[in-house]
């Protein structure tokens, strides 16, 4: 009983540990700033007044690879948890 108990209560910190993963990036010029959760939904978004040195083909692209880098950076967080929980449960 212990035992599963135990497992459930792990279950439950990996769905916490999952809803808490969040990745953040900047463009190197710091035009672009993203913010997106372990989903990749976006959370935050910021620009700074650099974005006006911007053409719209350039601000487009730019404003994609950062949110990309984003949440690249969520899902390794996630990938993390996962692989933690997994080598946990094995034991």
């Amino acid at each position: 009983m212990a035992s599963v108990q135990q497992r459930l209560y792990r279950i439950r910190d990996l769905a916490d540990d999952m809803s808490a993963a969040r990745g953040k990036e900047a463009a190197q010029d710091g035009s672009i700033t993203v913010e997106v959760d372990g989903n990749g939904a976006l959370l935050n978004l910021e620009f700074s007044s650099a974005i006006s040195r911007l053409s719209p083909a350039e601000f487009e692209k730019k404003l994609v690879a950062t949110a990309n880098a984003a949440a690249r950076s969520a899902f390794e967080q996630r990938a993390e948890v996962v692989t933690a929980f997994n080598e946990e449960v094995a034991e």
